[in-house]
């Protein structure tokens, strides 16, 4: 059933999942190494909100650690190099947690021990308790179409309910950017293009940067970025 996914575009992304002020991501230099050998040439670009910038490169070019160390999450044995900033805000030396950023991935990673409105509520800010953290979920879940999943387990819902859900949790942290690590990769085809259009739709007051091998995910209008790689990864 596809009936939730908006046919038209929308006016703007809900009330709930904005943020104050319209935001810039900009890379400086950047290079990822494995080895002491890089994956790519150094990467500089700004990305501004409403402008989705997407990298694209195949396999083994760099483009998932890029995303890994832009949150400060680089797996042991890559490191990496350069300046990541957040409306002109360093991010390198803070914590995950203090970034700001909001990820999507190719799988949803829902927490199986936990209720869909008790996954949403782990992207809530500290700051939403007991009952309006409550009316927050059943807020946001009716904006998508799915009031009264809040009690539900993720294994009884579908694909793209999962998907849905995944892109919620990353909206109600209010974050100041959106990262895409091929989050359309595993929808089938008639399901992908429309949850494609509500990403990007929801997430128009941010800058979002996507990585993709594939040219179908590219978001209309935006700037596109290709990785040259330099090393072959294993």
């Amino acid at each position: 059933h596809l009936a939730w996914l908006p046919r038209r575009r929308l006016a703007r992304a809900p009330a709930s999942f904005r943020g104050d002020d319209m935001s810039s991501l900009e890379l400086r230099q950047v290079v990822i190494r494995r080895g002491g050998q890089p994956l790519f040439a150094p990467l500089s670009l700004v990305v501004a909100a409403g402008r989705p910038v997407t990298i694209m490169g195949p396999s083994g070019s760099g483009k998932s650690s890029l995303l890994a160390w832009i949150t400060g999450m680089l797996p042991e044995g890559l490191e990496g190099a350069g300046e990541v900033l957040l409306d002109g805000r360093s991010l390198r030396d803070l914590p995950p947690n203090r970034r700001g950023l909001g990820i999507l991935f190719q799988d949803d990673l829902l927490f199986p021990h936990m209720t869909v409105g008790e996954n949403l509520g782990f992207g809530l800010p500290p700051a939403a308790i007991g009952h309006d953290r409550r009316q927050k979920i059943s807020a946001a879940l009716e904006q998508i179409e799915l009031a009264g999943f809040a009690d539900r387990d993720p294994a009884t819902l579908s694909g793209g309910q999962r998907a849905r859900v995944a892109l919620l949790r990353a909206l109600l942290s209010l974050p100041k950017a959106l990262l895409l690590d091929e989050p359309f990769s595993k929808l089938d085809v008639s399901l992908r293009d429309r949850f494609r259009s509500l990403v990007f739709q929801s997430a128009e007051h941010l800058p979002v940067l996507l990585v993709s091998h594939d040219p179908s995910d590219l978001a209309p209008g935006g700037q596109i970025v290709e990785l040259q790689p330099q090393h072959k990864a294993v």
